[in-house]
């Protein structure tokens, strides 16, 4: 498959599929994210971690594949900034996003490798699960643009997923025992309401991580192709988060005190946020200029 047929795969989905709103107030590309109540806390604190990171004030934040703006904690981002360019190669997504920050954004269909901007006009820029998108000579691409564009003394900050994490196959054979007992648990453990509300969702969530691969094109990285194609960069590799949400789903269940695990989780992240970083599943990939 050429560059060109994958962008086109990926600007199909997110048309025609990815964004749009489903019944319960959610999009669809939410399903690949863990929707539960236990997990919400932490997730909303990964979610917040890019603003640490963040130079403020400024008057353009570049959000490169920006998609709708679909958590309260992306709003965020743009404290401290007079306007949000969002850009991506969904014009679904960007007519979402407006409803979200109307006049306070702008909005531009644009390809993230071939950026249509000056160099160093952004004082910021955030992208959040968009470079994966794009095969792994784009990728490349993408990087060295974004670097372009931001303001010398400013940040990029992005997150995407390695392509194999070692403390997620370290783990997985704890993924592996909990979904064989999980249904055994959920019939010993939790009211049959909750059981059968969590049932509902996880065979949501699950039906739609099959159909991710056939879905949309993704072509994650390493830390040591990162480092390598860069070397030329100030780069610092933090923790977004450490756990897969096949992992999320799996593990963390509110009948066994899966709230206050997190809870221990986002801790250990937060005393050690390098090593979880290069180890976990999302690394947060800060780039000084």
């Amino acid at each position: 498959m050429s560059d060109l047929e994958v962008k086109q795969q990926v600007r199909n989905f997110y048309d025609q599929i990815g964004w749009r709103m489903e019944s319960d107030g959610f999009y669809q590309n939410a399903r690949y994210e863990d929707l539960r109540p236990v997990a919400k806390e932490y997730i909303e604190k990964c979610h917040l971690r890019i603003n640490r990171h963040l130079v403020r004030p400024g008057k353009f934040l570049l959000d490169a594949g920006s998609g709708p703006i679909q958590y309260p904690a992306y709003l965020t981002y743009m404290e401290g900034y007079k306007y949000r360019l969002c850009m991506d190669i969904s014009i679904i997504a960007l007519q979402e996003a407006r409803k979200r920050i109307s006049d306070r954004g702008l909005y531009v269909v644009g390809d993230i490798s071939n950026l249509p901007f000056k160099s160093n006009v952004f004082e910021g820029i955030v992208s959040l699960h968009t470079l994966h998108h794009l095969p792994i000579s784009n990728q490349k691409k993408a990087y060295k643009d974004l670097y372009r564009v931001l303001m010398p003394g400013q940040n990029a900050v992005l997150v995407n997923g390695w392509t194999e994490s070692p403390l997620m196959n370290q783990w997985s054979w704890l993924a592996k025992l909990m979904d064989k007992i999980g249904g055994l648990l959920h019939k010993l453990l939790e009211k049959k309401s909750i059981q059968q509300s969590e049932k509902i969702e996880n065979n949501k969530n699950e039906k739609t991580i099959k159909k991710e691969s056939t879905g949309t094109f993704v072509e994650k990285l390493t830390v040591e192709w990162l480092r390598k194609e860069f070397s030329d960069m100030n780069i610092d590799i933090f923790v977004w988060r450490t756990v897969s949400v096949r992992f999320l789903r799996a593990v963390f269940h509110r009948a066994l005190g899966g709230k206050f695990w997190l809870k221990m989780l986002y801790v250990l992240e937060e005393k050690h946020p390098e090593y979880f970083g290069k180890n976990g599943q999302y690394p947060l990939i800060v780039i000084h200029k």
